[in-house]
């Protein structure tokens, strides 16, 4: 292969071009055209391969050349009391092509400064289009913020002078000597403390959807501090010191290195992209720097994936050194005059000043298990801090030790299942262990999904950080403020006979992911093997098995079915089989579902996962044999809406004189609280010829956030239409929607609503609010003409990227009472409304609509009839119902982007 011939340097100003640009004259169209034109260059060179460093570096020089020309354009040369500083970013010499440009003026006195030419000077930055940050400071103002602000001193470190007097920052270096004004202990937890609050703001974890490859853990950021912390304590300027003085190895060194490389090289083509300074890899530019880093097959998102996992690797590698550095750091400089407390533990190892570590500095060369038996000692004992810096570099040294003989041993699967048993800091070891590179070279299945990306809006963590955020969730059930917010599973969790199963359940549940094919039955092969290469009874491998291929089911039971119909609890219940699986299953989903995106788990889901685990306890504790006897469940509901009733003093005989009139279907799937809720409102209204409109909280803590709109009017064909367009008007979300008919041609429609800006914030339904809905409602359903032009939201931009074609199929239901239609479709704003005016122009009934939407797509079933009240059985029909739906849903989504 032919590498390109790079020139030695990038290039900076000619001799003509500096003397041009220095002259009072010079027209900032010719600074422009000049920055315009060498920044091409750069760019070139960056799409040639050239050593990002150089890049950096050159462009860093270069606009070193027009600050200082555009400096002695202003006159400022000749000012005695007045220096232009590099400061930040810019003053270590690193730029970016859009990076701000960070200067400190710097004046001997108040006095000296002259402010008009300093004025001048700013403005025509500005005016040439430099994003310029800058401040105008006396040396003793300099001083007096530096003994104040942790930040303002580190930009001091990094300051040089780019023109004037070098002797004013010299002087103001020997004012704020960083030595004297800011001590080791205090330096150190100043940079730790802004370094924890910069990771809080980024949930802590580098794997975001659209990650800040600058400030997110292990960014660029988190490099830089490993460099503050170097400059204060070693006094060096000099990564490569750090292996003169041991605080790196080579190859750490190399890996550092390169991680560094990486990113910049994505940010400098993410500035090229963005065409402004960028830091956050959104959706739309990681498809673009997909392609231009030569991932140009015709599998996008595939591409992305790959792309991004390369950046995963760099930020891992990067906040690896940086924690192992940082705690290097305080163990030789904050420590080193501690009291030496030692604390034998065994052969092995030794707690020391409350750190673990290696008591022989060939332990792991002479003893390999012990690479695990340290996590397990860590998972023992409440007291130990951590594992020093040493030891853990030397288990880092050894890894390649960890082969299949030793992953058969069994010293070392009855270890590593110790560590699952472990009863403190579980999640924090498997952290730890996945960070250091054990975890993946233990179960080399789980190193394939590290960093593993998934391209949508579902699934806001990469594969490996995702497992162990669900471990973690499990982990939290036992803690009293998790209690509380996950009551059943809490409960739950303390009945199970053996944990330890379900958080290996958790570690391979998506073990499969990226492989291609169903994950959770290739999961099962790797889960399989688990179990038996670490000796686990049939009947538990059976278990984790079970659970690893049945993850999603009860999800999609829950969110995609009818589950107010006894025969779907029938079936769930009847494959669930028994209440030990029943248990296991609920705790995964919830934490897996929590650990999948919080954002998706609102009241609504919540409720629908403990109702369908109600359920299905209930059922299973009547026993399987007996038959489902809808007319008992109805008859349970109503009783229970007539003790409610009587209790409101509503009158029986009226109330029952309407439920006459209603389908049995509605009382079914209808609990008491609400057919009570329905009938009052009813009575209430009656004899209005106008749409009843009722709108109520759900009640209680666990449907916070979710209200229920219930409409009664005269049967419409464009009624669901129409509805669902003004919900979209008025911003609200449709979770759940249930249609029933009268004798005397009255529809009865409920609607469980969330705040479309919000799925988990409370609706302010105070007078206005509800004034506000039932109004529009009722002008809408008055005049239904209107409708088609009531949806005019925009397409948020994250959702616009995502425009994958559309399914409509048909699936057959436990009691085929209506016909079900499966609709999955990029999420878009007025899609229901869409949907329903098909409905409309086609004859078709709805009685009932399950929405669920994942992300950036939605998947609704909604069960239909044709407009007489038969089910669709005929194959044409069905096959034309879907072919037209999805080709309107298609150009609608295209459109609506």
């Amino acid at each position: 292969m032919d590498f390109p011939a790079f020139p030695d340097a990038p290039p900076l100003l000619s001799t003509e071009e500096k003397h041009e640009l220095s002259q009072p004259g010079c027209s900032i169209p010719r600074y422009k055209a000049i920055i315009e034109e060498k920044t091409n260059i750069y760019n070139d060179l960056f799409h040639s391969l050239y050593p990002i460093e150089k890049l950096v570096k050159g462009l860093s020089s270069f606009f070193d050349e027009v600050m200082q020309a555009a400096w002695t354009s202003k006159a400022l040369d000749s000012e005695v009391h007045v220096s232009l500083v590099a400061v930040g970013g810019y003053g270590r010499g690193e730029l970016h092509p859009k990076s701000d440009i960070d200067l400190l003026i710097l004046i001997e006195n108040e006095t000296s400064a002259p402010k008009d030419k300093i004025e001048s000077f700013i403005t025509f930055l500005w005016d040439i289009n430099l994003d310029v940050g800058h401040s105008v400071r006396t040396i003793d103002q300099c001083t007096e913020m530096a003994a104040k602000d942790i930040t303002v001193i580190t930009n001091l470190i990094e300051s040089r002078t780019l023109i004037g007097p070098v002797d004013l920052l010299a002087t103001l270096k020997l004012h704020v000597d960083i030595s004297q004004m800011w001590d080791g202990h205090s330096f150190y937890q100043a940079k730790l403390t802004e370094q924890k609050q910069r990771h809080a703001k980024y949930q802590n974890t580098a794997y975001n959807l659209e990650p800040n490859l600058k400030e997110c853990p292990g960014g660029l950021r988190d490099m830089q501090v490993i460099d503050w912390v170097a400059k204060r304590h070693l006094h060096t300027h000099r990564l490569s010191a750090l292996i003169e003085k041991q605080f790196l190895s080579e190859d750490e060194y190399i890996q550092l290195k390169g991680a560094v490389s990486n990113l910049w090289r994505i940010r400098w083509a993410l500035h090229m992209v963005a065409g402004r300074k960028e830091d956050r890899l959104l959706f739309d530019h990681q498809r673009t720097l997909a392609k231009l880093f030569g991932f140009d097959d015709n599998d996008l998102k595939r591409n992305v994936e790959r792309f991004m996992q390369g950046y995963y690797q760099s930020v891992a590698a990067i906040q690896q050194l940086n924690d192992l550095l940082l705690q290097h750091f305080e163990e030789s400089f904050l420590a080193k005059d501690e009291i030496n407390v030692v604390e034998v533990l065994n052969d092995h190892f030794q707690i020391a000043n409350g750190q673990l570590e290696a008591r022989s500095n060939t332990l792991f060369q002479d003893n390999p298990s012990s690479m695990l038996e340290i996590y397990v000692l860590l998972g023992a004992h409440e007291h130990i801090k951590g594992i020093r810096a040493n030891t853990m570099r030397q288990l880092r040294d050894n890894l390649d030790l960890i082969d299949d003989d030793f992953r058969n041993n069994k010293v070392n699967t009855d270890l590593f299942l110790d560590i699952i048993a472990s009863r403190y800091r579980l999640t924090s070891i498997l952290r730890s262990m996945k960070h250091l590179g054990l975890l993946g070279r233990y179960l080399p299945e789980f190193g394939a999904i590290i960093g593993q990306m998934q391209h949508d809006l579902f699934h806001i963590y990469t594969v490996d950080a995702h497992t162990l955020q669900l471990v973690e969730n499990l982990r939290r059930l036992w803690l009293p403020e998790f209690k509380q917010k996950f009551p059943i599973s809490a409960q739950a969790i303390r009945h199970v006979a053996k944990v330890e199963l379900l958080y290996i359940a958790g570690l391979y549940h998506d073990i499969a992911k990226g492989r291609g094919g169903d994950h959770s039955e290739l999961g099962c092969v790797d889960a399989q093997a688990f179990c038996e290469r670490h000796g686990l009874p049939k009947r538990d491998t059976d278990l984790v098995v079970w659970l690893v291929r049945n993850h999603l089911f009860m999800s999609v039971t829950a969110q995609r079915k009818d589950i107010s119909d006894p025969e779907v609890i029938w079936e769930f219940a009847s494959y669930v089989k028994d209440q030990e699986h029943l248990d296991y299953l609920f705790i995964l989903t919830v934490a897996d579902i929590n650990a999948t995106n919080p954002t998706m788990w609102n009241s609504w889901r919540a409720s629908l996962m403990r109702q369908l685990y109600l359920e299905t306890k209930r059922a299973l504790r009547r026993g399987l044999d007996y038959p489902i006897d809808a007319d008992m469940i109805s008859d349970e509901h109503k009783q229970r809406a007539l003790e409610i009733i009587i209790e409101r003093n509503v009158d029986i005989m009226e109330a029952e004189t309407i439920w006459e009139t209603i389908e049995e279907e509605y009382f079914i799937r209808s609990n008491g609280d609400e057919i009570a809720w329905n009938t009052e409102a009813i009575l209430r209204h009656r004899p209005s010829d106008k749409p009843l409109i009722a709108i109520t909280p759900l009640g209680g803590r666990n449907f916070s956030g979710a209200s229920k709109i219930f409409i009664y009017t005269p049967i419409s064909k464009h009624l669901f239409a129409v509805t669902a367009a003004t919900f979209e008007q008025l911003g609200l979300t449709i979770l759940d929607a249930k249609i029933s008919h009268t004798t005397n041609n009255y529809s009865l429609d409920s609607f469980v609503v969330m705040d479309s800006n919000d799925n988990d914030t409370n609706l302010h339904l105070d007078k206005e609010r509800i004034t506000l809905i039932r109004k529009t409602l009722m002008e809408q359903l008055e005049t239904p003409s209107l409708f088609e032009s009531v949806v005019q939201r925009h397409t948020p931009r994250i959702l616009k990227i995502f425009n994958s074609p559309s399914t409509a199929h048909f699936v057959s239901q436990p009691e085929e009472v209506w016909s079900a239609l499966e609709i999955t479709a990029p999420d878009r704003p007025g899609l229901l409304a869409l949907v329903g005016q098909f409905f409309m122009n086609h004859n078709i009934m709805l009685h009932k609509a399950k929405i669920a939407t994942l992300g950036e797509r939605v998947e609704d079933t909604f069960y239909i009839t044709e407009e007489n009240g038969d089910l669709i059985t005929d194959p044409d029909t069905m096959n034309n119902i879907c072919t037209l739906l999805k080709e309107k849903i298609d150009r609608f989504s295209q459109a609506m982007d």
